[in-house]
């Protein structure tokens, strides 16, 4: 599932892309993915409108429209969204190198088409193999009323995200196993498997510890580890360890700098130790059992 630098890249592009697009049509083979509208009335609320801005609150997209509507994407385990620009009145191309015609990127469950502000016709497509993603249209003053919304802790990135914060976040939860901790989205929001075990690497701390044996020095380390690592994974444009590909239907890059995760078998990379796979709560925790304590 794309995390918080998965969710950020593809934010951060789509402001870039179609920031002040029209909407002019919409056009879905799998409407179930509407949530809580039938597809007449969603493409009634929102033909005509022109795309505002996008923004991220935890692993969830957000494209506040002009008429104050907001369509709410949750790309779940393999949804990505890709942003074509027509070249004919059937096929569109990307301004970047052309990754389309990966298999990846060939599952489009529904298709925005958009008139830019030049005059120019561009899509943005939802490629969605497994069909597990959902859109929901929303007012947008209403976003934070959104239950799955409201059930959020803080966002990992967030500049409220302090140590401060992070402490207070540790004081109440000291009986937790870390590695559990950290991917309570009603704690802190954004991190999944794959960063979690990153930052825990980073920090040089066993996933399976409990938060009241960590120590000061301990948290100051883990605290710097997220910002780092969450950091890093933007810059590099997010993970592809599976269908995540970004709006030009392009692999992320921080894959290729993974230093733990399903690293299991293999030597770390500091150290020589071989990296071991456990089963922490419902999801498996990667870590070097001598670099981290």
């Amino acid at each position: 599932m794309p995390e918080l630098p998965e969710v950020q890249t593809i934010v951060n592009d789509l402001n870039k892309k179609i920031a002040g697009d029209t909407i002019v049509d919409f056009s879905s083979e799998w409407p179930k993915a509407i949530k809580n509208v039938k597809l007449p009335a969603f493409k009634k609320a929102i033909i005509g409108a022109k795309i505002k801005a996008a923004h991220r609150i935890g692993k969830n997209i957000f494209i506040d429209l002009s008429n104050e509507k907001t369509i709410y994407i949750h790309l779940k385990m393999t949804g990505h969204l890709l942003v074509k620009y027509q070249v004919s009145s059937i096929k569109y191309k990307a301004k970047e190198k052309d990754y389309f015609d990966d298999r990846v990127n060939q599952y489009i469950r529904h298709r925005w088409t958009l008139k830019g502000r030049n005059g120019k016709i561009k899509s943005m497509d939802f490629s969605d193999v497994r069909k597990f993603a959902k859109i929901v249209l929303t007012d947008t003053d209403k976003i934070k009323e959104i239950p799955e919304i409201k059930a959020l802790g803080i966002d990992a990135m967030s500049p409220e995200f302090t140590f401060k914060k992070f402490n207070e976040i540790l004081e109440k939860k000291k009986n937790m196993p870390i590695g559990l901790l950290l991917m309570d989205q009603s704690t802190i929001a954004g991190i999944g498997n794959i960063y979690r075990s990153e930052i825990l690497f980073e920090a040089g701390i066993l996933p399976g510890r409990k938060v009241a044996s960590l120590s000061g020095q301990e948290r100051i380390k883990l605290y710097k580890s997220i910002k780092k690592i969450m950091e890093k994974a933007i810059k590099l444009r997010g993970t592809s360890d599976s269908d995540y590909r970004d709006t030009a239907g392009a692999p992320g890059g921080f894959q290729k700098v993974l230093r733990v995760y399903r690293k299991q078998g293999e030597k770390c990379q500091k150290c020589g130790t071989i990296v071991i796979r456990k089963a922490i709560g419902q999801r498996s925790a990667f870590f070097c059992p001598a670099c981290q304590k």
